[in-house]
């Protein structure tokens, strides 16, 4: 049961929105509801002013992360959690859960998530009335949520999503005493510019909001030093760089069990199988049954890995014109290996399609693919080469013919690793940098144990 200080807290917030929205939808009402909602908050605000931020011996090792988002696609976040826990604090995990996060989130003892729900197809009235209510709705749940778990000693959230997170989250850090991080992946605004159009009022109103709300952070976290850049001069805000690093569990896969894989995915998609074959071989790989050695076979085609989270900064057709090309290639007599592209899994080139709304954010795919040693082709935008060094750990194409001429040369010589995608793969191997782990306690945990 809530405590009762946080249950008056949420009525007289509550109250408080409800006058907020009374007063845009129905300004020439008779009835003067947002005075009278605003006067029951104002009379409720003493009752639970003190209390509200009364700390007990654990409110220092509790920290709540939060994302308005699928908690299972929101990997940075759950990387988050992992390494607060590793330090001995208390997570609270608050998101969507739409998808099932990290198997190591799920059974660490010290992170516990609290699912929110996602509003879909709100429809009520025009546009502008659905998508106010839509914002009125979310706003109140995470009131309730942050008002009425235990108090915490910070609340690192991300953005984007911001709206409402980042107003509501202020507001109740401000209330309770908390300090508040925001985690700036991208700009809002600029990703609804994508289906909208920079000059809609809801974009230009979205970009007000994130300049307003996001200079009230007690910190700020980014994910490129091109942000953080951008942050100080435009917006006054002063951000930590926290690059984006591969975890621990991303690694190269070892040939034994790429070959267990290949045979699981050749029982489901007769691309992966090998004509006429026996189950210990696969167009890929085969095992000798006699000492059960696994050996990559030489006449196998080369595997292109790509992923994508099907959003309007990703162009797929790209990949899918450079393809035909390099058909093209072939059947001009060009020797080149035949091509299987697949969406996810181990592979001997990643392709990055990923473009920036801002310009400021890197594709975290890339820095997974690079964590396994996997070489990337990445379409061209900028800060990219924050993260891709041409001709060093892939290259930077700009169009469907460029990637087409890039995937030709580097599967020129495939399968021997003396070409230049060997050389790719030797130069990942050897300047490996940091992991997640360092990044974060160098970056991020000096912030969390910083001194009030």
């Amino acid at each position: 049961m809530a405590p009762r200080c946080s249950c008056t807290a949420l009525l007289a917030v509550s109250l408080t929105v409800l006058a907020l929205l009374a007063g845009l939808l129905a300004p020439h009402s008779a009835v003067r509801w947002p005075a009278v909602s605003l006067a029951v908050a104002a009379a409720l605000l003493p009752l639970w002013g003190r209390s509200l931020r009364r700390r007990d011996d654990g409110t220092s090792r509790r920290v709540c992360v939060l994302v308005l988002g699928d908690i299972g696609r929101s990997p940075r976040m759950q990387y988050h959690a992992l390494s607060l826990s590793k330090h001995g604090y208390h997570v609270t995990f608050v998101g969507f859960s739409e998808t099932k996060p990290h198997q190591d989130v799920l059974s660490e003892e010290k992170i516990t998530i609290v699912p929110i729900a996602e509003l879909k197809g709100v429809r009520v009235g025009p546009k502008v009335v659905s998508y106010v209510t839509k914002v009125t709705v979310q706003s109140l749940q995470l009131l309730r949520v942050l008002l009425t778990m235990e108090l915490q000693a910070h609340v690192l959230m991300q953005n984007p999503p911001g709206l409402p997170s980042i107003a509501v989250t202020w507001f109740v850090c401000l209330l309770r005493g908390s300090r508040f991080i925001i985690d700036w992946h991208n700009y809002g605004y600029t990703i609804m510019a994508l289906s909208h159009g920079p000059a809609h009022p809801i974009v230009r109103l979205a970009k007000w909001y994130e300049r307003f709300f996001g200079p009230l952070a007690s910190h700020n976290l980014c994910v490129t030093n091109a942000m953080k850049v951008d942050l100080q001069k435009n917006w006054g805000i002063k951000a930590t760089t926290l690059y984006d690093r591969p975890a621990s569990i991303f690694r190269e896969t070892p040939l034994k069990l790429q070959h267990e894989l290949f045979v699981r995915l050749a029982a489901v998609y007769p691309q992966f199988r090998h004509a006429g074959s026996e189950a210990e071989r696969t167009i890929f790989s085969v095992r000798d049954p006699a000492d059960g050695t696994v050996t990559l076979r030489a006449e196998r085609p080369a595997l292109l890995l790509s992923s994508t989270s099907w959003t309007e900064d990703e162009d797929f057709s790209i990949l899918l014109t450079a393809l035909e090309e390099y058909e093209g290639f072939i059947r001009g007599g060009a020797s080149l290996p035949p091509l299987l592209c697949v969406i996810t899994g181990s592979a001997d080139l990643g392709v990055c399609l990923h473009k920036s709304s801002s310009g400021l954010d890197l594709p975290m795919k890339v820095v997974d693919m690079f964590g396994c040693c996997l070489p990337v082709c990445a379409v061209h935008f900028n800060c990219l080469d924050e993260l891709v060094k041409h001709e060093e750990n892939g290259l930077i194409f700009k169009d469907s013919a460029e990637l087409a001429e890039q995937l030709k040369t580097l599967l020129s010589d495939f399968p021997s690793s003396d070409g230049k995608l060997g050389t790719f793969r030797r130069n990942l191997h050897s300047s490996r940098g940091q992991r997640w782990d360092d990044n974060w306690d160098q970056n991020v945990l000096p912030l969390i144990t910083a001194p009030r």
